[in-house]
């Protein structure tokens, strides 16, 4: 798209900007230092596991997933050069595997979700994704289902996009690198992303 040619490119984040604490964590896992790796799964495995479960809609499914992401990093850290922050990095990690799982769901006809009453009492109400005052979602059940729905609706990719950047809070740059894409891309797709939203909800 001709939108996106204009966009600067982001420089790549270095090893040495990896803050000193983060670096050691990083370099006594890449040893198999077993207190590191408990420290590290300690203070990730929430967003593993919330990522997981906003891109695959369902509780178990979302901690086996986890499981294998966990294991995916202490597999590949020592591959890890600072191209981006650590919790950046898992992020990728979590998409990539869960992109595989609906893979696999798709061949198999699997359309399982958890419920929005169980997600709510696990997680709070669901934020703000479509642009609109915050009252417009909270406490309001049906409106808060719709939007699960439409969301299970849109291509992964899309999907993805709407919930790292407007459920998690990821920068433009750190989405890019999270889905391997560039910052103008991750742009024209939040903008498809969020008008199939709209489209989805007035249909409704």
């Amino acid at each position: 798209m001709g939108g996106e040619l204009s966009v600067k490119p982001v420089r790549a984040i270095s090893w040495s900007d990896v803050g000193g604490r983060e670096a050691s964590l990083i370099q006594r896992c890449a040893v198999r230092d077993e207190d590191a790796c408990a420290e590290l799964v300690t203070e990730h495995q929430r967003m593993v596991y919330q990522l997981s479960l906003n891109l695959l809609n369902d509780h178990n499914e979302a901690l086996d997933l986890s499981q294998e992401v966990f294991l995916r990093v202490f597999r590949t850290i020592q591959s890890f050069r600072g191209h981006s922050s650590l919790r950046t990095w898992i992020y990728r990690i979590v998409i990539n595997q869960a992109r595989n799982r609906q893979r696999w769901w798709r061949r198999r006809h699997r359309s399982q979700q958890v419920s929005l009453d169980q997600h709510i009492e696990d997680h709070g109400d669901l934020p703000e994704i479509v642009s609109s005052g915050p009252d417009r979602l909270v406490g309001q059940k049906q409106l808060g289902e719709r939007i699960r729905a439409a969301l299970e609706r849109l291509p992964f990719d899309q999907k993805t996009a709407i919930v790292l950047r407007e459920i998690d809070g990821l920068s433009y740059e750190e989405i890019g690198f999270s889905l391997g894409i560039a910052v103008g891309t991750v742009k024209s797709r939040l903008a498809r992303a969020r008008e199939g939203l709209r489209a989805e909800l007035r249909d409704v």
